[in-house]
């Protein structure tokens, strides 16, 4: 696959593998890339009109959160993502919000990821973790909602 992927509706998770490569599950294919998946991601903003840095000052100024911030990558689909750690770390995972539909405690560092194509993970994460993420992605998606129907 070549370096410019673009996160799209279909993309569930960006698995950091190395420093720089990073495996791509979309929801009918994968790929692997040579970036760090937060280049992916800020590319991906740059892609829809921003930068990295600058959804993660929008989610600030929407919900206070500024440490393991989700994104919102692109508006008119909603398509939002977490980090699983610090973006700044050379291994941090990226979670789809918008297509993951459940998950599950499998024990104390591994949880499972159900997505709404069927796809299902395991992965090396905290339950606990992926929960207060999750949770932190609601609120963004309430403030921007809200928001946004505010000028409509």
């Amino acid at each position: 696959m070549e370096n410019n992927y673009e996160i799209s509706s279909n993309t569930l998770l960006l698995y950091s593998i190395k420093n720089n490569e990073t495996i791509v599950y979309e929801s009918d294919i994968k790929y692997n890339i040579n970036k760090k998946s937060s280049k992916i991601i800020d590319n991906s903003c740059r892609f829809f009109g921003s930068s990295l840095s600058g959804r993660q000052e929008g989610t600030k100024s929407l919900i206070g959160t500024s440490i393991k911030a989700p994104v919102i990558i692109e508006e008119s689909k909603n398509i939002i993502f977490f980090p699983t750690s610090s973006p700044r770390n050379n291994i941090c995972n990226w979670i789809s919000y918008n297509n993951l539909i459940k998950y599950e405690k499998i024990d104390n560092n591994y949880t499972k990821l159900y997505f709404s194509c069927g796809f299902i993970f395991d992965i090396d994460i905290s339950y606990n973790i992926i929960d207060n993420q999750v949770t932190r992605c609601i609120k963004l998606e309430k403030m921007y909602l809200k928001r946004k129907k505010l000028f409509n």
